[in-house]
């Protein structure tokens, strides 16, 4: 008789549980998942996938008002909200179901339920019954996070109730200045909302490239997106259907949506982690791992959202490949999390690898920054006024591409092949050798032949 029920039991049926489930299972591993909301998790059914689909649909508007510079003559039309939210959960329904079917073809067994430990080898489930592991792996993401309380907090929504909204507020106060707030603000204002952006910070995206947060923000404020900085949500006031937003600087805002999008806390509440002995780190309040994932027990895993090490989709799934590889097929595989490529689906959206300026002349002696900043072809038709920022940041001792920094349409797109690039630690000068591809927006990445700037110091930071 087995010493175990399973060989791996993953709590969290998101993208990173499912594909070390998946993973596992094909090494052989007896594999059960537990999901106590829906399979995909916050990427599928309230993140990433969603979000691009308003995204998508919020910019069909800039693709109208686009269309008379090109001869085109389109007659008024309408949208409808409720058309694209009923649409948008038929599309995640349908990945929902595959995301289900895989970790089956897999030979996982999917459980609908909460798990909970009793012990470093025993969960709990919500009717009473438990399992026994050998390896348990934790992979419950995140959930967001309103912050410190506040008066009137419970009148405030997150990024997951705005995909299920009932009607297309006219005005939105909201409270962020990351990912998700800047997303939530163009998807608004690209279907007609006024918005107006709060951030505590002395301006948004921090921690991203300073000619990037800059670039974006003057964007953003070209389209009448309102963004005020150095400023707080202190109150909110609700009056029947409508709100009043008291804020630090002591002004106030009316509107009928108050959203707070201030970043994400690991899952980590009630899943018994102190009967399993799980450590939580006490610097970013996720669970505790090293670099093969690996928690304060020896039988335990955690990937993702719930280490809150790098919160992006691409890293949970790449941490539980990993993880499966190293524990189930005898073939030991650590994480690179450097050079990750991200996104922003702002619009204009933002596409991102490697350093920052300020973190390359942190880090190296010399450094080399191209750059520019072009209105794009299309604007020239539409008269649509937009600018397009390209930014290579380059080591000057190597001359290896280190950072790459593109705002405009396509960034993502474009970003995802110069990822590949940057990760191979290909030098300008590879850059220079490769043809344009002409008329494109991204040719300037291999066209841009003279610095910007050019910094120097006696000795790099050790």
């Amino acid at each position: 008789m087995a010493e175990f029920d399973v060989d791996l039991f993953v709590i969290g049926g998101g993208s990173g549980g499912v594909r070390a489930a998946r993973i596992a299972a094909g090494h052989g591993a007896r594999v059960t998942i537990a999901e106590e909301y829906r399979m995909g998790g916050t990427c599928v059914i309230r993140g990433c996938v969603p979000k691009k689909l308003f995204v998508i649909g919020s910019h069909i508007h800039h693709e109208i008002e686009d269309a008379a510079g090109f001869g085109w003559t389109i007659p008024p039309v309408s949208f409808d909200w409720n058309t694209l939210v009923a649409n948008k959960d038929k599309e995640i329904a349908r990945l929902e179901g595959i995301y289900t079917a895989n970790a089956e073809k897999a030979g996982a067994l999917v459980l609908k339920t909460r798990a909970v430990f009793e012990d470093a080898h025993t969960l709990r489930l919500a009717d009473g019954k438990t399992v026994t592991a050998k390896y348990v792996l934790i992979a419950t993401g995140g959930a967001p996070n309103h912050g410190p309380a506040i008066p009137g907090i419970e009148h405030a929504i997150s990024s997951n109730e705005a995909f299920h909204l009932r009607q297309l507020p006219k005005r939105v106060v909201i409270q962020g200045g990351g990912y998700i707030a800047l997303e939530f603000a163009c998807i608004f204002a690209g279907f007609g909302t006024d918005v107006t952006v709060l951030y505590r910070g002395d301006n948004i995206l921090r921690g991203f490239d300073e000619d990037v947060r800059a670039h974006v923000r003057a964007e953003m404020e070209r389209q009448g997106i309102t963004i005020l900085t150095g400023c707080t949500v202190q109150k909110i006031d609700r009056h029947g259907k409508e709100f009043t937003t008291h804020l630090s600087n002591g002004s106030s805002l009316a509107s009928d949506l108050v959203m707070f999008a201030i970043g994400r806390h690991p899952n980590v509440a009630n899943l018994g982690l102190e009967n399993a002995g799980v450590a939580i780190n006490p610097n970013n309040g996720g669970i505790e791992v090293d670099g093969w994932s690996k928690t304060s027990v020896p039988s335990i895993y955690a990937i993702g959202d719930v280490t809150h090490r790098i919160n992006l989709t691409p890293v949970a799934i790449r941490e539980g490949h990993a993880f499966a590889d190293t524990v189930f097929g005898k073939r030991p595989v650590q994480v690179d999390h450097s050079n990750i490529p991200t996104a922003v689906f702002s619009q204009p959206e933002i596409g991102t690898v490697g350093l920052t300026e300020s973190e390359a002349r942190a880090k190296f002696s010399r450094v080399d920054i191209y750059k520019t900043d072009f209105r794009p072809i299309k604007s020239t038709m539409s008269g649509r006024d937009t600018r397009i920022l390209m930014k290579l940041v380059v080591d000057g001792t190597t001359d290896r591409v280190v950072g790459c920094h593109i705002v405009g349409d396509t960034a993502a797109e474009i970003i995802q092949a110069v990822a590949i690039a940057v990760k191979m630690k290909a030098t300008k000068a590879d850059f220079d050798a490769t043809f344009a591809l002409h008329p494109t927006a991204a040719e300037e990445l291999v066209t841009m032949r003279t610095p910007t700037a050019r910094y120097v110091r006696e000795a790099a930071a050790e």
